[in-house]
């Protein structure tokens, strides 16, 4: 006989699930946030240039919109709840408690969710909203200082970058509302340069500095996958450089630092498998995903040395070495490594579908066409701006609709979390 759970225990035990663990509450942000971030960028771009409709009005520059909602709206969600997940693990301390995480998602995604009639209601919305974030960033910055602090002392090297990396995202954050409130370019120009070469590049050098070699190990069975440290230092170091070359307007220069960063990162690939990682979707993902940065990496270097070359005559490219970067690295270990955590943490088995495979798949050529897009002499190349854009949609719904329902499941397995 079926018994019949009452709708108001159900909805009890669908909450209990949904915020057990962190990664259950900020990736189900984070995935939807993944496409409505996209498609309000769809929206835009397609009445931008007159595909359909005439052109809408924003209170603030398009732009400097699209800009604020990659960098501090969609992916802190999934970092955060990678993070909130590995660092006790990494450091053998307590899990973070859900009077920690679960105020700090209520305020990021008060904010994510407040930005959009922002756009339309004009500032004071988006003040709100930008206040509400930063509350929300700060609680989770929080419950990540005392995970460090409260462990042991051992090596927390990966901890402590990854934290001042959040640390500077937070700056940049509250530079964005500076922004806001004065109008000044500087604030805006810094959240843009903090958030890329402060925040997002060192967050993401160190995961995966961190776990490609150990999920690599564990897939191929190899023990000892190389980790040598100066690669990384290197890859930090060139990152900073970079984004205060950037923000004063030294761009000629940026080849001086990006070349290193780029042979760092692609080093790393090459010392790590590349070639060996091919035969494992879910690890293939990683590395496909890691080698872009030393792609987009070399696209910035080869793109400043011309300019420098030609004494900023011979501008070229456009933003298509920060496309590979963003969307082709930064968008494709988002969801290698949220898919792993997705699968690992509700006791699903370590394998993807046909569906999930093309979606992988689609997200190379959706960077790729994003990145032609600006490199190649094209006459409508604006029309590849809304087709990348369509095809990250395209590719992130079946993601969505695949894994969202696993973040109020319970475990397939049994086990808590």
């Amino acid at each position: 006989m079926k018994l019949c759970v009452p709708p108001a225990i159900y909805k009890h035990t669908m909450l209990k699930n949904f915020t057990a663990v962190p990664h259950r509450v900020m990736f189900f942000a984070g995935a939807l946030q993944a496409l409505v971030v996209m498609l309000w960028w769809s929206i835009e771009l397609a009445t931008r240039y007159g595909i359909i409709g005439a052109p809408l009005r924003w209170m603030i520059a398009p732009a400097a919109a699209h800009a604020y909602l990659m960098i501090y709206s969609l992916l802190p969600f999934f970092m955060f709840g990678f993070l909130m997940t590995t660092f006790p693990r990494w450091m053998a301390g307590t899990e973070i408690p859900a009077r920690r995480y679960v105020p700090a998602f209520a305020f990021l995604s008060l904010g994510a969710a407040g930005f959009y009639p922002g756009l339309v209601l004009g500032n004071a919305t988006l003040i709100v909203a930008i206040a509400s974030a930063l509350a929300g960033w700060g609680i989770a910055l929080y419950a990540l200082l005392r995970v460090l602090l409260d462990t042991r002392p051992g090596d927390k090297r990966h901890p402590i970058v990854l934290f001042i990396a959040f640390t500077m995202g937070w700056c940049g954050l509250a530079s964005y509302l500076a922004w806001l409130l004065t109008g000044t370019d500087a604030f805006l120009n810094f959240s843009i340069q903090s958030g890329l070469w402060f925040f997002l590049m060192p967050m993401f050098a160190g995961v995966a500095h961190r776990m490609i070699p150990f999920f690599t190990g564990n897939a191929l069975s190899q023990p000892n996958v190389p980790r040598p440290f100066w690669p990384w230092w290197t890859m930090l170091t060139a990152s900073v450089a970079h984004g205060l070359l950037a923000f004063a307007g030294a761009t000629q220069c940026l080849w001086l630092v990006d070349a290193p960063l780029a042979a760092a990162a692609l080093y790393l690939s090459y010392l790590w498998g590349f070639r060996r990682s091919l035969g494992n979707p879910l690890l293939a993902v990683l590395h496909v995903g890691f080698a872009w940065m030393g792609i987009a990496m070399l696209l910035y270097a080869v793109q400043s040395f011309v300019l420098f070359a030609s004494h900023g005559a011979i501008p070229m490219w456009g933003f298509a070495p920060l496309h590979a970067l963003t969307i082709g690295c930064y968008a494709t270990l988002m969801i290698g490594m949220g898919t792993r955590v997705t699968l690992g943490h509700s006791g699903l088995p370590f394998n993807i579908g046909t569906s999930i495979k093309l979606m992988f798949v689609g997200m190379q050529l959706v960077a790729l066409v994003r990145v032609l897009a600006d490199v190649l002499p094209l006459q409508s190349g604006y029309v590849w701006y809304v087709v990348s854009a369509l095809g990250w949609l395209a590719c992130f719904s079946p993601w969505v609709l695949r894994y969202l329902p696993a973040y109020w499941r319970p475990r397939a397995d049994g086990q808590p979390g």
